[in-house]
């Protein structure tokens, strides 16, 4: 993996600190994969980062502190149970968002949600399931 010629120039918007990339294991320990971060310099006092794309140094969203990385996880799952029960195709599923929302390609990424974006999903996604007989998991 190139960490240095691609390597990504990310600010944190909780501390206003750079990110760096670190290998999965310095914020998961045992529990890594052979993955990597965008790591707020500041961690762990500032608790934000990001995972990176697979064998890439490129950001899979914004860097999120824990209550946005789990509303994130939240909002995935909901939205990915759509394509999931057949209601739409993933690719249907991902345009239904962008009409929605008035999104473009490039914003249709749950990764760059705000919590605020993300609690909109996951009520979207309730009504579509609702709608659809699909019984929702608490």
């Amino acid at each position: 993996m190139k960490k240095k010629k691609d390597h990504q120039r990310i600010k944190c918007p909780y501390c206003g600190r750079t990110a760096v990339l670190r290998k999965a294991s310095y914020v998961y320990k045992e529990r890594a994969l052979d993955e990597y971060l965008y790591v707020c310099s500041g961690y762990p006092d500032c608790d934000a980062y990001v995972g990176v794309h697979a064998g890439t140094v490129i950001p899979k969203g914004s860097l999120a502190n824990g209550d946005l990385r789990h509303k994130r996880i939240l909002a995935h799952r909901m939205f990915d149970s759509i394509w999931r029960n057949g209601i739409f195709s993933r690719r249907d599923a991902y345009r239904w968002m962008q009409d929605t929302f008035s999104l473009s390609d490039a914003q249709a990424h749950i990764g760059q949600f705000s919590d605020y974006r993300c609690e909109c999903l996951i009520q979207e996604c309730q009504k579509v399931l609702k709608n659809n007989h699909i019984r929702i998991a608490s």
